[in-house]
């Protein structure tokens, strides 16, 4: 086994010699008194030439998560973040949880209040040190890490970190926790002998190839089947994947609630967002990697139809109660999956081609009556005011590039916007944790700084996201990307739903439901002047397509961030 040597003079340096090491790039950190020896160990590795994280300073915990999650989505590389205590860790609950549904690994590391009350480098010395122990600091988040410890010795510095990360990065993948004690980190280290790794620790499975084969009979003898995904997308290779599977042998595809792109907008097969009328009728349902196919409420298949899951947990089993059908779930990586099934297919073509072939000739159909539809409800929200949601991301679609990352939290009209490569539109974690875009989208543009970064945030997501050390961790780090307001000062999640369960009650007929307003509204074009930044208003139709190309000039050639605060209807 090769070994390299790594020098090290505390267990904080060791730490974070290993956390750059083994892939972190940075770490995104809110500050506490349980800080000193990470403070001290980044200065002394930086002033010997060592090697560690580049250190970010973000001013709350759910951005530092957020960010850490962005950079991830792009790099594909787990970062560290690293917080104040139980008050930080109580602070990043919200980015975990997100970072937990989607499957997104990361390391939080936490300082802990110091064990001893004197005697030891790192011992008490504040007055906070007492008050913020707590008997189980690690129990506030345990449902939503894969696993959490804390580091007793300088001896298991090396130990501790692999299994961090080998278990954050093992299928499925997701955040684990670290806890630091101050004496701990103080420690004298004599360094690391560090062992290369000729890979990944631990490779996803694959799966069963039976089971393969049986859903390949299931599609083979289906005439209308229907694809539906969500998270595809996190894997640009799998996209490639299903666009190929999909075209052969025409199986429609409907990237329902989308996280990712999970297939290409201009694709023959993709037939939009809604599984609609197409889920009714289908007598064989493919469900890859997505959590909530469709919801019973509003539409789901026939009794008859057959449903097939596939994924690395295709049964959700984290998710509580989750009771979506299922004649055959098959567990292991989506690639290899669709790639199998593509293979066995392949040898049934011949007895399929009419079925294709009708399914292809209806599928160009109902994607001509999509875009149609879509056409004519452009043309009536073009001259809305206040804006129609339609109408801004259709002016966003048009000014981007097909390499524009596109950070999306509750904004976007997804029928309005192209999306043709993988790895250019995200969407937030199902568990709904508002407060991602900002942070991802700085995330994002720290791992590609030569790409144009949007960010398509509503109204109160943006307040969520802790706007003002957003936009001063932009321009502290040189971060210039757009970001788009999408201001209906409401709350129309919260609307909806109860519009949806009481559409003839009292909330519906009174003129200001409760608890749904966001009014006045702030201005939020200047809140990114205080860091720096160019902000405008905008409330006539007319006037967006110019604004964003203001605003764009100022984020590509300035390489300042850009805010406009688009007025738009309630959706």
């Amino acid at each position: 086994m090769t070994t390299t040597r790594i020098e090290a003079h505390t267990v904080a340096e060791a730490f974070l010699a290993m956390l750059a090491d083994r892939g972190a790039d940075y770490l995104f950190a809110n500050a506490g008194t349980d800080f000193p020896p990470i403070i001290e160990a980044l200065s002394a590795l930086a002033a010997g030439g060592r090697k560690a994280p580049v250190p970010i300073t973000v001013p709350h915990e759910n951005l530092a998560v957020a960010m850490a999650h962005g950079h991830t989505m792009i790099s594909g590389r787990p970062q560290a973040v690293m917080v104040h205590v139980n008050v930080g860790t109580a602070n990043a609950i919200c980015g975990v949880l997100n970072a937990a549904r989607i499957g997104m690994p990361m390391l939080l590391a936490a300082g802990r209040t110091p064990l001893t009350e004197a005697g030891l480098p790192g011992s008490r010395n504040r007055y906070i040190h007492w008050a913020q122990e707590m008997f189980d600091q690690a129990g506030m988040l345990r449902e939503a890490v894969k696993w959490d410890y804390e580091l007793r010795r300088p001896e298991q510095v090396e130990t501790v970190l692999d299994r961090a990360f080998d278990i954050a990065t093992a299928e499925p993948k997701g955040p684990v926790y670290l806890t630091l004690p101050r004496e701990v980190l103080a420690e004298p280290h004599p360094g690391l002998e560090r062992r290369e790794r000729a890979g990944p620790a631990v490779v996803a499975p694959h799966p069963d190839p039976r089971a393969l084969a049986a859903a390949a009979r299931l599609l083979a003898r289906a005439e209308r089947p229907l694809v539906i995904t969500a998270d595809l997308g996190r894997n640009p290779a799998a996209v490639e994947v299903l666009a190929v599977l999909a075209e052969r042998f025409a199986l429609p595809v409907v990237s329902f609630m989308a996280r990712y792109v999970c297939l290409p907008s201009d694709h023959p097969m993709h037939v939009g967002a809604m599984p609609g009328p197409l889920l009714a009728e289908a007598d064989l349902v493919l469900v890859v990697d997505c959590d909530v196919p469709w919801i019973a409420s509003t539409g789901e298949p026939s009794a008859a139809a057959k449903i097939v899951h596939l994924g690395i947990d295709p049964l959700f089993q984290r998710y509580p109660i989750r009771g979506f059908a299922a004649d055959l779930a098959i567990s292991g990586d989506a690639e290899a999956g669709l790639r199998a099934l593509d293979e066995e297919l392949r040898r049934r073509q011949g007895e399929m081609s009419a079925a294709i072939e009708s399914r292809r000739r209806r599928i160009a159909e109902l994607r001509r009556d999509l875009a149609d539809g879509a056409a004519r409800r452009l043309e009536s929200a073009a001259g809305e005011v206040p804006l129609n949601y339609a109408w801004v991301s259709h002016c966003i679609d048009q000014v981007k590039d097909d390499d524009t990352i596109v950070v999306n939290e509750l904004a976007l009209a997804a029928e309005h916007v192209n999306f043709a490569k993988p790895g250019t539109f995200f969407a937030p974690s199902p568990a709904g944790g508002l407060g991602w875009g900002l942070g991802a989208a700085l995330g994002a543009k720290l791992a590609a700084p030569d790409r144009l970064v949007i960010a398509a945030v509503g109204d109160g997501s943006y307040m969520f996201g802790n706007p003002t050390p957003a936009h001063f961790v932009s321009q502290a780090n040189q971060l210039p990307i757009l970001f788009v307001v999408f201001n209906n000062a409401g709350w129309s999640a919260v609307l909806k739903a109860t519009q949806d369960m009481y559409p003839k009650g009292h909330a519906m007929r009174s003129n200001q439901p409760p608890l749904t307003r966001l009014s006045p509204s702030p201005g939020f074009e200047r809140v990114v002047e205080a860091s720096g930044g160019y902000g405008e208003r905008v409330d006539r139709p007319e006037a967006l397509r110019p604004a964003l190309e203001r605003a764009l000039k100022v984020v590509r050639e300035e390489k300042r961030q850009a805010l406009l605060n688009v007025i738009c209807r309630p959706r």
